[in-house]
């Protein structure tokens, strides 16, 4: 009897701590998320001791994960492990709820945008946030009901990807936050700047092969080529109309295939596509001078007030991300064979791409060295590449 007493006694502790748990790591997830998407009021932090303050945000951010990783490992086998232990279950998210899972948001509460940079901190709450979103879907399928997980709950189904599954989509997300502490603030901006100049580069691919491409609807043999040629295309038209097993993929294929250059060019489209190629080249070459003359040699963070590296590098991150979204409106221009927008599109790219050299012109402390050389001859190329 006393037995009976003391397991559903255990039974209700832990669900009264399954509901604590996941109400705080709610709190958390939204105040992470507000971080993460920047907006202007972020929720209720969680409180900080004075000790954390002076605490590497990434170092905190990783043994937080690494400990809410190797709990989770042992939350997840006791909820699908014969026999049922609600005491043991309840031991080990007492652990997440009182250490590692406050810790986790305290480390992207102490990685503040004026020392660290705005970009590093929501990165960092980004994948903090996916870290807890993930484990209260775990906490949430506890069982309450004093035995473990059906194989169905524990292998996943149509409409639940399970617990094995959430667990390793757990242990996936703390790596991500684990990964952080050996890039460093350096090698994190490093790591996305790389990845907009890929984006870039692959801009630059499809433009190049663009520009490769021959109208081939124009025929230089005369009127009668023109003649077939439209015969040739009503036909197909017909052709087309009359067969009911054309995909709607094919339909969507020809709508999205870009307009050739014709061969007179009457709106030299081909001469401000060959000035685009050479400027989207210099800019690709911008990014690259950019990590290794200076994100490679940045500072350690955070920096004195007399050097205001984080300030300088939140001016300029927002150019550096927009820049391959606005080349892909100029892509767009030209496979619309839109001589304005192509103005407008690229007037706009080669402005934002001199800003940023304009802003990473001088060195992290002093007044020149090789990258303001080769940014003042990038200047001038981005102004006019011929």
């Amino acid at each position: 009897m006393a037995a009976s007493t003391a397991a559903d006694d255990a039974l209700q502790g832990l669900k009264a701590l399954v509901k604590s748990s996941t109400d705080l790591i709610s709190q958390l997830e939204s105040f992470l998320h507000s971080i993460a998407v920047n907006k202007a009021a972020e929720e209720a932090a969680p409180p900080s001791s004075s000790t954390t303050e002076a605490v590497d945000p990434l170092f905190l951010a990783h043994d937080s994960a690494t400990l809410i990783k190797a709990h989770t490992t042992k939350l997840s086998l006791l909820i699908i492990n014969e026999p049922f232990t609600p005491s043991a279950v309840s031991k080990v998210l007492r652990e997440l709820v009182a250490g590692p899972i406050p810790a986790l948001a305290s480390a992207v509460q102490i990685c503040d945008a004026d020392k660290y940079t705005v970009v590093a901190r929501q990165d960092l709450a980004w994948r903090s946030y996916r870290v807890l979103k993930e484990l209260r879907s775990l906490v949430e399928i506890i069982p309450l009901n004093g035995k473990v997980l059906p194989n169905a709950q524990k292998n996943g189904s149509r409409a639940d990807k399970g617990s094995m599954a959430a667990t390793g989509v757990i242990w996936a997300a703390c790596d991500d936050v684990i990964l952080l502490k050996r890039l460093g603030f350096a090698g994190l901006l490093v790591k996305k700047v790389e990845e907009y100049r890929d984006t870039l580069k692959d801009v630059l691919e499809e433009l190049k092969e663009y520009s490769e491409e021959v109208d081939e609807d124009e025929d230089d043999d005369g009127s009668n080529g023109a003649d077939y040629a439209q015969v040739g295309e009503a036909n197909n038209i017909v052709d087309q109309m009359q067969n009911t097993h054309i995909s709607t993929q094919e339909m969507l294929d020809d709508l999205m295939n870009p307009r050739a250059i014709p061969r007179d060019d009457p709106d030299k489209i081909r001469e401000r596509l060959e000035s685009c190629l050479k400027r989207l080249r210099l800019t690709t070459l911008l990014y690259a001078a950019i990590v290794k003359r200076r994100l490679k040699n940045l500072p350690p963070l955070p920096t004195s007030p007399e050097t205001p590296v984080a300030q300088r590098l939140d001016e300029v991150f927002p150019l550096l991300k927009r820049l391959p979204h606005r080349f892909g409106e100029v892509a767009c221009a030209f496979y619309e064979l839109d001589r304005d927008a192509i103005d407008r599109a690229m007037d706009s790219c080669f402005f934002d791409a001199f800003a940023a050299s304009e802003m990473l012109m001088k060195p992290w402390d002093g007044q020149r060295d090789e990258f303001t050389d080769w940014a003042e001859k990038f200047q001038v190329g981005i102004k006019k590449p011929d």
